[in-house]
């Protein structure tokens, strides 16, 4: 049963939370929450607004997010999510791309939202206002609160449902629109595409914790399923490792979905700290979005027990895996098999390999499934396999035993060749990330004149003091020991901090123009 719209749950337990902000103490009810969205779809009608327009949002995780996503899709608008952390030419870029006709911002992220708002005729002449919520005001923008205020609670005449639109991380580009296949409907009817999951159905009552940023597209599932089932959200501002285990505690949450990194920063606690906690209600942690290093996993494992599960997926909904903690055990790394449709591992002229060799990850469509960048029909096409275009690919490397279970190696777009040797990131950041001084790591390919590339490892100590040749060394010594010759870092860098996107996901479009400089040849 996906569960129903949070309109439902208004008129049966309008006092329930639907959501709570951990760490700043914001609450909202189903009565909040269904006058509010009712308030905000009466606004975009007002405006002009018709099912199918777009607009855009740039706010942080605070109960207005979940009053401006259900207000606009129960209008049948479409929402345009921006990462917080974009810079003004980049989500204007979006905002252009989309034709998105209305944005609302949060004044506390920084520059980009100021800089929208002062520049809005030069940088974004398709938006027609702009508004600020749940913050400071923001000059050139209105108050969505004020906005809000004469507008009717009772629902709109003409509810249909709208949806969300998530642009591609830009990991490796320019970020992409991903048109998701959606039908409008009524406005209780439930999308396969909001990622319902069978195992949250157990949890009753359901108290999910995801303290990803909204705009993300698993914290959001995570949101939109909870509030469909009537549960509480539970989420953050801003991460904290010890503020989840408190959350944890406080709320008695039962299921909650995390990226690895947020597993390095918890275990990285003094165990007095981290084991101080009552963790007994979780039932059910999910972890997805980036892959996890199987040394983390494992200690992750013998601290909370088998609760833990994992899924691969993308944005576009090209397909999944899933595996359980039993069966990682038996096959430690893997992310699991196929759950919807038949996996291929193909060469780049997409002839399929056979297993234990890696290549690109296609999976078959589903019936009527494509994948659609919006604005890109180049990209669009180059999703299909050359040989069989209805097996679809998002380029990531991986491989499969012959059990059926699939094993990432990273992304195509992210492989250094050096000396004309594929080298994988990925495994090189599996080693260096478990090392007991080491907080964050990444690894790029950066030019050299003899073997085309070499591998630069750019690192986060846990103590930035111990940044420095000694640490090196230390490094050195240790990839030495751990993994092959031809892989190991040739150069290193210390940062106090990597850009990491909120996803999980190494931005390493960012690292390799601050990083990826010519080096000298040895």
């Amino acid at each position: 049963m996906p569960g129903h719209h949070p309109s439902f749950h208004a008129r049966t337990q309008p006092d329930h939370l639907a959501m709570v902000i951990a760490d700043t103490g914001e609450t909202l009810t189903y009565r909040e929450l269904d006058d509010g969205s009712n308030r905000v779809a009466q606004f975009l009608r007002a405006r002009g607004l018709k099912p199918g327009d777009r607009i855009g949002v740039m706010m942080r995780n605070s109960a207005w997010f979940p009053v401006v996503h259900w207000g606009a899709t129960r209008c049948g608008i479409f929402v345009t999510l921006l990462s917080t952390h974009l810079k003004p030419e980049e989500a204007a870029y979006i905002l252009g791309d989309s034709a998105s006709k209305l944005l609302v911002l949060s004044a506390s992220l920084g520059e980009t939202p100021l800089a929208l708002a002062a520049r809005r005729d030069e940088w974004i002449p398709g938006v027609e206002a702009i508004f600020y919520a749940d913050d400071e005001p923001i000059a050139g923008a209105t108050s969505l609160a004020e906005a809000l205020a004469p507008m009717p609670t009772e629902p709109v005449a003409d509810e249909i449902s709208g949806f969300h639109m998530i642009y591609s991380s830009g990991t490796t580009g320019r970020p992409k629109g991903i048109v998701q296949q959606f039908t409008p409907g009524p406005i209780d009817e439930f999308n396969a595409m909001e990622g319902n999951m069978p195992l949250y159905e157990q949890m009753q009552p359901m108290v999910t914790l995801n303290v990803g940023p909204l705009y993300h597209g698993a914290p959001l599932s995570s949101m939109v399923v909870t509030q469909r089932h009537g549960g509480t959200f539970v989420t953050q501002r801003k991460f904290s490792a010890e503020g989840v285990l408190q959350a944890i505690q406080d709320w008695k949450v039962n299921n909650a979905q995390f990226v690895p990194t947020m597993f390095v920063r918890m275990l990285a606690l003094p165990d007095a700290v981290r084991l101080s906690y009552d963790l007994s209600s979780l039932k059910l942690a999910i972890h997805a979005a980036a892959p996890c290093p199987v040394e983390i996993k494992r200690r992750m494992i013998d601290w909370w027990g088998t609760i833990i599960y994992e899924y691969y997926a993308s944005t576009e909904g090209v397909g999944s895996t899933a595996i359980t903690a039993e069966e990682w055990l038996n096959k430690p790394g893997s992310v699991g098999r196929a759950s919807l449709v038949p996996i291929h591992i193909c060469d780049d002229d997409g002839n399929e390999l056979p297993p234990g060799t890696s290549g690109l990850i296609y999976f078959e469509a589903l019936p009527g499934r494509v994948v659609n960048y919006l604005n890109d029909p180049e990209k669009t096409k180059r999703a299909g396999n050359p040989l069989n275009p209805s097996w679809l690919t998002v380029g990531d490397i991986g491989r499969m035993d012959e059990d059926g279970y699939l094993f990432l190696t990273d992304r195509k777009d992210f492989m250094i060749i050096s000396g004309g040797v594929n080298i994988y990131p990925q495994a090189i950041e599996d080693c260096l990330i478990v090392h007991p001084r080491v907080l964050d790591a990444a690894v790029i390919g950066v030019a050299h004149a003899e073997m085309g590339e070499e591998v630069r490892a750019i690192i986060q100590p846990k103590v930035w003091a111990d940044a420095g040749p000694a640490l090196e060394a230390e490094l050195r010594e240790w990839c030495a020991a751990k993994i092959s010759r031809v892989t190991q870092p040739r150069s290193y860098e210390f940062v106090e901090d990597l850009p990491r996107l909120p996803s999980g996901k190494l931005a390493k479009h960012e690292l390799r123009k601050i990083y990826g400089n010519p080096v000298a040849v040895v």
